[in-house]
């Protein structure tokens, strides 16, 4: 059994959406191609942005999955990136609100992936 997991998200510009990500994150990539760039998230798990796979990404086309950014300290971090990305301009999805496992909101990145912020299990 591999002891990570990376979690691929499909763009149209890997290096514009490293940018956006790494803007989101506060962090720089630690590795990085012309079309796949990942970012490390800590012992085990990845971020990556992969450009070329498909053609014309559009941010109108549903999307059944999402990255989900599990913080530790509870409602008051969530509020504070939901505020901290709206200020960034950042697309929101869904405001702040309880969902089953806490506090959540919702965020799509340029291509239209959803990104979600929610407390850690």
């Amino acid at each position: 059994m591999t002891t990570s997991v990376v979690s691929v998200v499909y763009v149209n510009d890997a290096p514009a959406a490293a940018r956006f990500y790494g803007g989101l994150l506060g962090m720089s990539p630690s590795f990085e191609t012309p079309g796949y760039i990942t970012f490390d998230l800590g012992p085990g798990a990845d971020l990556a942005v992969w450009s070329g796979r498909f053609e014309d990404l559009s941010a109108d086309v549903p999307r059944t999955s999402e990255v989900c950014l599990a913080v530790d300290s509870g409602p008051d971090e969530v509020n504070a990136i939901f505020e901290q990305w709206r200020s960034k301009g950042v697309t929101i999805l869904q405001e702040p609100h309880d969902a089953g496992f806490g506090l959540t909101f919702l965020a799509a990145d340029p291509d239209g992936n959803r990104i979600r912020v929610a407390p850690r299990d």
